[in-house]
């Protein structure tokens, strides 16, 4: 799960604009506020290790009836639960509130959350801060990891200490090596073995696909360059956005022999030949496909018409 931007610096007739982080240009030591509305988006991936959205709604804190984003998250943990009874969430620092270990807790969910620096824990009976921890230990499972468009070998250890929302027993599993300070991941899945750590770091760092799951809705589909006032509009705007991510992770899946997926890849006409990210690719090659087609679809499709058009009247008596 991740929350995202669409910024419109330039509008001033939008439906509740409000003012959001845009994460185009913030970085880590300054954030950089533009109008515009909030995305809370919650996927899954496929066998393949692509994202497909089971929720996406985009709001502003100034919509009439607007409470707060926690319930729109809630929403689409609610909404992932039903799908699949038991599932394992995954978060950024963004999400490290006891609001949303209570409310995973509730549902009887597994998570694998980052922390952030504020972070208190319970070990051995005593409230200490998750930095702390991180510096009393040091990484011994080797992880050897592509992140970010890079490769990296990452050291990895846990404790298991309490959190302070409910104080039940988690793990605090800890990565050296990928950043300049240790990341912190709060996870209540059960580690009995040097697998278990290595599974839990790998469950956090697929999260990266929802971060090239937006910058794909922005490149390829033009997410931000709508024109549309209404929020309902907005939105329904980004369902119809959906359903093309959807069908390009369909794609996706079939086997490189398929014949329909060979001639979308043949009309991108890609640089490299293997990569770990194919929306983008078969998004250009449909979109090549399609150009051709100069007429729209109409000529694809026999009309359906009534027998009679002449038109009738009848006159009462």
């Amino acid at each position: 799960m991740d929350d995202s931007d669409v910024v419109k610096p330039d509008g001033y007739k939008f439906e509740s604009l409000g003012w959001v982080r845009d994460g185009s240009e913030s970085t880590s030591t300054k954030n950089v506020y533009k109008k515009g509305y909030h995305v809370t988006e919650a996927t899954v991936l496929t066998n393949n290790n692509h994202p497909v959205s089971l929720f996406s709604k985009i709001h502003s804190s100034n919509e009439k009836g607007f409470t707060s984003i926690n319930n729109i998250t809630f929403s689409a943990m609610e909404r992932a639960a039903a799908l699949f009874e038991k599932a394992t969430f995954v978060m950024d620092r963004g999400y490290d509130d006891n609001k949303m270990f209570l409310k995973l807790d509730s549902m009887n969910q597994d998570y694998v959350i980052r922390l952030t620096a504020k972070r208190k824990l319970l070990y051995h009976n005593k409230w200490v801060f998750a930095t702390e921890l991180r510096s009393r230990r040091k990484g011994k499972v080797k992880l050897p990891l592509f992140y970010k468009g890079k490769r990296h070998e990452a050291y990895l250890s846990h404790v298991k200490v309490q959190i302070t929302a409910s104080r039940k027993d988690i793990y605090l599993v800890l990565v050296y090596g990928i950043t300049d300070q240790p990341m912190m991941l709060a996870t209540n899945k059960e580690i009995k073995s040097k697998d278990d750590v290595i599974k839990i770091a790998k469950l956090y760092f697929s999260r990266w696909r929802i971060e090239e799951y937006f910058r794909c809705k922005k490149q390829m589909f033009q997410f931000e360059n709508f024109r549309v006032r209404k929020l309902k509009a907005i939105n329904a705007l980004n369902f119809y956005i959906t359903l093309c991510m959807a069908f390009l992770a369909h794609i996706s899946m079939k086997p490189e022999t398929n014949a329909l997926k060979v001639a979308i890849i043949k009309t991108a006409d890609p640089i490299k030949v293997k990569i770990s990210f194919c929306y983008y690719r078969l998004a250009k090659g449909i979109s090549g496909i399609l150009s051709y087609a100069k007429e729209g679809i109409r000529l694809w499709f026999r009309t359906k018409r009534p027998a009679y058009r002449q038109l009738c009247l009848k006159l009462a008596v």
